[in-house]
């Protein structure tokens, strides 16, 4: 009979397929011949796969049942068992290194208070095997070059329950470098070859730093044009404890791009990312430019994930193919929904805004919102490639109602409506500068008591502060003004969202131009700064601050509704939204000058594998704004920068790209926190990261 279904049961641990590929490696799958001693071959196979996850109380029953056709079913039922314990490890022959320092390498280990949760003390083969390479990386990264592991012996208690693992290996001694060296053909890129060289004679030899250094080299002929590239690296031992290392090149031929094949993108056009590759097709291969168009298609945001490589051509030994996959992300939707921020209470929002429209790489955003602090009806588009050379333009008009006592202000509204246009010229791959010119309408509403009978005296006797009264002389007042911007953005950042490595740098100068109702100019700037610490960038340390100035440019004092704020969680987390500053008893009214910076350790999230939608980082902020006039009754107004003054805060912070946007919640203790201050511990919004 022919063997015509195979069912299996009891199987929690381990997944059907891969027990179904055990029994086919060992020769048993559906459609065969049945013969009798294929079951004692289910049997063995299939505790192989139990015995390598440490089940060595599993059992297997077989059953043949015959079915019309001569054919039979084989039914299947196991029993897992339980994981044997890991009783004892012994490590034999180390002299040099104690047990216990041997032992912390380790991730199988003896239970501990941790084990319910890491399962350390549960035996299985790979985690042993995974152990042992750590092992031998250990020794090799410091100089002992020599070293064995000679044997590893694992024994079963008799019940099975649990596991002996016995590691015996020999040390060496430990060897300096007395040279590296290079041989073979070297060709243009010795230069760089030798640079890539960081070892001097004398240091301890570290397997870890010669394969850094051979994957720069790799880099160089890469970037050279050389992607087919071999470098083998060679120990001559010179005396008992120094070594000599020669790297043989072979860097091959140039290597030319045949063709750039894009795919994943079934909304984005191709004419979008392929103006973002600096790599040609036709031109030399590079390395480096190849790199740099994942950097930048990651800078984008549109990709969730982005996979390139090469791929040598069939019958050539010079061209390869440059295939990049990609995954696309939401990035905005017609959208109608509620929301909510612990500053803004609760949002409602209806629109449109995409930063990627129709796949074009244009980013269009209509939009209506309405909150307690903030209703809104805006338009948007901005073309970044309205000239093939990366010239942008964009337009932008508004209407903005904001309540200020409802965003933890002073009581008084502002009522905005204007448009702008606006142009970017690439500076470099990194660097940009832009001009915007707009008008803008302010009108400024007071909120007063209606019960006062006299009308003129309502906004100032109804706990408006008087800094605001005097600058509106009345109830309101509007304000037109001729608005324009410049701006420079440096940003070699590795993501949009959640970036690890590199810098980005902001400076803007918004201008209201003489010949308006007012004139006035306010200066920024942004920095970030990301440092790795780790090969894999899980860990990495993140520097921001942010800089603000502001004066008028005529008689008239600085407008007021423009001060710079800060407070909350997009600046110093842990006090209340825009509650640092100058107060008139109760009111902050912000100030014309603003520092704030903060330092944090990004970390991945324990006992998760995959954080590539999910940031946490310990955070330390600290910061304040100023105003250069103190009036009458004003409190926290310091008319010079007095670093004395700045409020500190330090927590964590988690981010997460959900699909509707990303959501940031902080958990943040005020360090220094002064009489009058309000504090805020969990500070959360949707829309935004840290």
């Amino acid at each position: 009979p022919s063997v015509s279904l195979i069912r299996i049961e009891g199987n929690d641990l381990i997944k059907e397929e891969q027990l179904r590929d055990a029994l086919k490696n060992g020769g048993v799958e559906e459609g065969d011949i049945f013969r009798r001693a294929s079951l004692d071959q289910i049997r063995l196979e299939l505790l192989k796969v139990y015995n390598a996850a440490g089940r060595y109380t599993a059992t297997i029953d077989t059953e043949v049942e015959e079915v019309e056709g001569n054919r039979v079913a084989l039914n299947i039922d196991i029993k897992e068992g339980k994981t044997a314990i890991v009783k004892q490890v012994n490590i034999i022959g180390n002299k040099n290194f104690t047990d216990d320092e041997l032992l912390d390498l380790f991730d199988t280990g003896l239970t501990n208070m941790w084990s319910f949760w890491t399962d350390n003390d549960k035996y299985a083969r790979e985690r042993v095997s995974a152990d042992i390479e750590r092992l031998r990386s250990f020794y090799l990264d410091r100089g002992y070059i020599k070293f064995e592991i000679n044997s590893t012996d694992v024994s079963i208690s008799p019940d099975q329950k649990q596991v002996y693992i016995n590691i015996n290996l020999t040390e060496g001694a430990p060897y300096t470098l007395s040279e590296i060296k290079l041989a073979g053909e070297t060709g243009v890129a010795d230069t760089a070859l030798r640079e890539a060289i960081t070892a001097q004679p004398g240091d301890v030899y570290s397997r870890k730093a010669l394969t850094r250094i051979i994957d720069n080299m790799q880099k160089a002929l890469g970037d050279a044009g050389y992607l087919g590239g071999k470098l083998n690296a060679t120990p001559e031992f010179v005396s008992d404890n120094e070594v000599a290392i020669t790297i043989f090149v072979e860097p091959g031929k140039v290597t030319y791009v045949r063709r750039i094949e894009i795919r994943g993108n079934s909304t984005t056009a191709d004419e979008v990312i392929r103006r973002e590759i600096p790599q040609m097709e036709g031109a030399l291969a590079k390395a480096d430019l190849i790199d740099r168009a994942k950097e930048k298609l990651d800078r984008m945001g549109y990709f969730s994930s982005i996979n390139i490589k090469t791929q040598p051509v069939a019958g050539t030994d010079d061209q390869v193919d440059v295939l990049i996959d990609v995954q696309e992300q939401a990035l905005g939707q017609f959208s109608a929904g509620i929301g909510f921020s612990d500053s803004a209470g609760a949002l409602f929002d209806l629109g449109l805004q995409q930063d990627n429209f129709l796949g074009t790489g244009n980013s269009f955003g209509i939009a209506v919102s309405n909150s307690s602090v903030l209703q809104e009806l805006s338009l948007n588009f901005t073309d970044p490639y309205y000239t093939l050379d990366g010239v942008s333009r964009g337009f932008d008009v508004y209407y903005r109602k904001r309540d200020f006592q409802n965003d933890d202000g002073a009581d008084f509204n502002t009522n905005e409506m204007g448009g702008s246009i606006s142009f970017g010229y690439p500076i470099d791959q990194n660097q940009r500068i832009s001009a915007s010119l707009g008008i803008d309408d302010t009108e400024v509403q007071l909120n007063y008591n209606p019960n006062d009978p006299d009308p003129d005296k309502r906004a100032c006797d109804s706990k408006i502060p008087a800094s605001i009264c005097n600058f509106v002389g009345g109830t309101a007042d509007s304000y037109g003004t001729y608005q324009l911007n410049l701006g420079w953005r440096y940003n070699d950042l590795n993501s949009r969202f959640f970036p690890t490595k590199g810098r980005s740098q902001r400076i803007d100068l918004a201008i209201a131009l003489p010949g308006g109702d007012l004139s006035y100019y306010k200066a920024t700037y942004d920095g970030r700064y990301y440092y790795p610490l780790d090969v894999d960038e899980t860990w990495s340390l993140g520097f921001k601050t942010r800089f603000g100035y502001a004066d008028s440019l005529d008689s008239k004092e600085f407008p007021f509704f423009k001060n710079f704020f800060a407070g909350g969680l997009s600046t110093v987390r842990g006090y209340g939204n825009n509650s640092l500053g100058p107060r008139d008893g109760d009111d902050p009214l912000g100030g014309d000058i603003l520092l704030t910076g903060s330092a944090e350790l990004i970390f991945p999230v324990p006992f998760l594998e995959d954080n590539s939608d999910l940031r946490t980082t310990a955070f330390i902020d600290a910061g304040n704004v100023y105003s250069r006039e103190c009036g009458t009754g004003l409190v926290n107004c310091s008319e010079n920068i007095e670093l004395g003054d700045l409020r500190m805060s330090a927590g964590v912070g988690l981010s997460w790209l959900t699909a509707i946007g990303p959501l940031s919640v902080s958990y943040a203790q005020a360090l220094n926190e002064q009489s009058g201050d309000v504090t805020d511990a969990i500070q959360f919004a949707l829309g935004r990261t840290f």
